[in-house]
This record gives structure tokens, C-alpha cells and sequence, in this order.
């Protein structure tokens, strides 16, 4: 019996001892993921801060702006800068231009981006690697090289003042068809496509019917990239739109900056207005995004 009681006090010291090893391995690997958890909450909050203050100020009036200590609650004044948006500046003609480009040239860019990167992965052509090397080539020269010579383009096709000329140029992206190949070659696998030609689908039909479906969360990702480029793309309109009616939304918030005086509380309720079609995207693709962005970085 005392041989028996000797070994659980033994069995128990030794839980002990091990419980006792264990615990701060444990303490630490919880005090890391609390100061994680602090530095994501801190991150959290200091990328929605801008649009919390961007809230705060169109709700108040511009001498409100200026103040000392600044104000950071919200006021009662944001119908009211709303309202002066809408009756001065004509801001819904601009939104739907900026709505009719921003969506039309997506939409543009995730068709002939997919089907590039969708051959570039699974099909064979002549020259292939060198015009992938030369696409690559491409993403290296700065945008404001290529604004003369697309201005004399657009100027000989009479596209200037046309939203045409704010759609077709980028209507295909070396970032998006690059993007859409590394994608379209990591998820689809080589059997698909022959099961596929087995089914008697042509080139097309696998583009269509195969790979789109698979590269949904690759098409989400470009499409939010798109849009928002889009969306704020502020210089390239600058450049072939000079007419008030063709304004695109981000030219409109930079009219409304006067020359003598300017009423901040109306640019940044016309701001806080035009942010509003970015968060209706990202909300609704937010998921697709965060899947098109992971793929790739999670080994199976």
C-alpha cells in the first residue's frame, strides 16, 4: 500500500512539475496574441479614423472646421451640406458619369484580362514567352510617360470631351492580364481543361464554362482594384476633359475649390457622397477579395 501511495504522490509531483513547465509557455504565447489582438484593434482604428472625420466634417459648417479644440462628434449640419451639393454643383450628373466609366471600363477589363491570363496559362502560341516578357516590360513604365502619346491618339479618333476616351484606353491592364495568368495557372489544373475538351468544348467554351467559374475570387479582386482606380482616377480625365457636363466626380470636388473662398463643408459632404459606391463594391465582393488575395499564400 505505501509502495501504491508512494507512486501517486510521485505521478502528481511529476503533473505538477510539468504543469509548472508548461504554464509559462502558455502565459507567453497569451500575452503575444493579446498585444497581437492590441495592434490589429489599433490599425483598426487608425484606418477608419479618416473616414470618421471625413463623416464628422461634412456634418458641420466651415467656420465649425476651424475651430479650437477641434470637434469630433458629429453635428446637425449634414442635410444641409447635402442639400447645397445637390443644388449647386450639379453632383448627380458627374456621379453617373463617373458610375457609366468607372463600371464599363471594369467590366472591359476583367473580359479581356481573363481570357489573356486564361491563355497565357493553358494555351501554347508562337512567341509566347516573349510577349510575356514584353507585358511585363510593360507594368515597369510610369503612367505619365504614356500621357502624350494617348492624347494625340484620342485627339486624332475626336475623343476628346467623350467618355469614351476615359474607357477604351484602359480597357485592358498589363497588371490585370498578369494578375488573371499567375491565378488562372495555380488554381486550374490541367485535367479540368481536358476533361473539358473531352466534353467537346472549343476554346471559348472553356474559357467560358470552365475556367470563369473557378476564377470568380481572381475576378472579384481585379474587379474592386478596377473600380476604385477608376473611380478616383483624377489626372487622365484632367487631360481630355475640359467641358463641365463630362465632368467625372473627382474633377467636380476639385471645381468646388473657389478662388477667394471655399465651402469646405460642401466638399466634404460631396466627398463623403462620392466615397459611398466604394463601399457598396467592397462590401458586397469583400468576401470574393479576401479569397483572391489568400490564394496562393495557404499550401494545401
Amino acid at each position: 500500500m505505501r509502495s501504491e501511495s508512494s507512486k501517486v504522490t510521485v505521478t502528481r509531483r511529476s503533473r505538477d512539475a510539468v504543469a509548472l513547465t508548461k504554464t509559462p509557455a502558455k502565459s507567453s504565447w497569451a500575452s503575444g496574441t493579446f498585444l497581437i489582438h492590441i495592434g490589429m484593434l489599433v490599425g483598426t482604428l487608425l484606418s477608419l479614423f479618416p473616414f470618421y472625420w471625413l463623416f464628422v466634417m461634412s456634418t458641420a459648417t466651415t467656420s465649425d472646421m476651424f475651430r479650437f479644440p477641434p470637434r469630433f462628434l458629429p453635428s446637425d449640419q449634414l442635410l444641409v451640406n447635402i442639400g447645397k451639393v445637390i443644388d449647386h454643383v450639379g453632383f448627380f450628373r458627374s456621379f453617373g458619369n463617373s458610375l457609366i466609366v468607372a463600371g464599363v471600363h471594369t467590366l472591359l477589363v476583367l473580359f479581356f484580362c481573363s481570357m489573356a491570363g486564361f491563355a497565357f496559362a493553358k494555351f501554347s502560341f508562337p512567341a509566347k514567352p516573349f510577349l510575356f516578357f514584353f507585358l511585363l516590360m510593360t507594368m515597369m513604365v510610369p503612367q505619365q510617360l504614356g500621357l502624350i502619346p494617348q492624347f494625340i491618339i484620342i485627339q486624332k479618333l475626336g475623343w476628346i470631351n467623350d467618355l469614351k476616351a476615359l474607357i477604351i484606353p484602359g480597357a485592358a491592364s498589363a497588371f490585370g492580364i498578369f494578375w488573371m495568368r499567375q491565378y488562372a495557372a495555380s488554381v486550374l489544373h490541367d485535367e479540368l481543361i481536358n476533361a473539358g475538351r473531352i466534353d467537346g468544348c472549343n476554346s471559348f467554351d472553356l474559357y467560358y464554362r470552365v475556367a470563369l467559374p473557378v476564377l470568380r475570387p481572381a475576378l472579384a479582386t481585379l474587379g474592386i482594384i478596377t473600380f476604385l482606380n477608376s473611380w478616383n482616377d483624377y489626372l487622365w480625365p484632367l487631360v481630355v476633359i475640359s467641358v463641365q457636363n463630362k465632368f467625372t466626380i473627382q474633377m467636380l470636388i476639385a471645381s468646388m475649390n473657389g478662388v477667394y473662398s471655399t465651402d469646405y463643408s460642401m466638399v466634404m459632404a460631396a466627398t463623403l457622397m462620392a466615397t459611398v459606391p466604394l463601399i457598396i463594391v467592397f462590401s458586397i465582393f469583400s468576401r470574393q477579395f479576401i479569397a483572391g488575395l489568400m490564394q496562393g499564400s495557404v499550401k494545401d
